[in-house]
């Protein structure tokens, strides 16, 4: 089992815009079927973690909740839940959320869909094992960070996907 942060940035590693847009990315040229991308990534994933600002976008721009996971959002206030999503809100710190992901994933493996603060607790804690970024051709100038940590990283593997240059990396250690 394997917790990963898989997210896109911007070139200048920003993971969406100050006022939270995902415009820059959505508009990009990206292969669905093509290396490091997602269909082929959520396949292998049991649990998911999610701040609230991922969550409240989620909701806002996806019909529906697409998620069959069982996924813990990380929250200080209280969100919505879609029908037939199944949604922890959870204001623990990520160590006990991540042992209950762990049960509820079984054999698969953890995402920490977002945001970059969060899969930073995660670093933080020592469970955070791989970051994979999918680096978007723009840079935004400023926004939500892609990762506001010191990590010591290991690349495992590097594709071009159409506009993309992806990434996957080990987490060594917080620094």
């Amino acid at each position: 089992m394997t917790t990963h942060y898989y997210t896109a940035a911007s070139l200048d590693g920003f993971i969406a815009t100050t006022d939270h847009s995902l415009d820059w990315l959505l508009k990009q040229d990206f292969d669905a079927q093509g290396p490091m991308a997602y269909p082929r990534f959520i396949e292998k994933v049991g649990a998911l973690a999610m701040g609230a600002s991922t969550y409240e976008w989620v909701l806002e721009h996806d019909e529906g909740w697409s998620y069959r996971q069982p996924t813990w959002v990380f929250t200080h206030r209280d969100l919505p839940v879609t029908d037939g999503a199944d949604v922890r809100f959870v204001r623990d710190d990520v160590r006990a959320a991540h042992e209950a992901m762990t049960e509820a994933a079984g054999e698969l493996d953890l995402w920490v869909v977002g945001g970059g603060d969060l899969a930073g607790q995660f670093a933080d804690a020592g469970l955070l094992d791989e970051v994979w970024v999918q680096f978007a051709p723009v840079t935004l100038g400023g926004g939500a960070p892609l990762l506001p940590r010191v990590l010591d990283l290991e690349l495992l593997d590097v594709a071009r996907n159409r506009a993309f240059l992806c990434g996957r990396y080990r987490v060594l250690s917080a620094l």
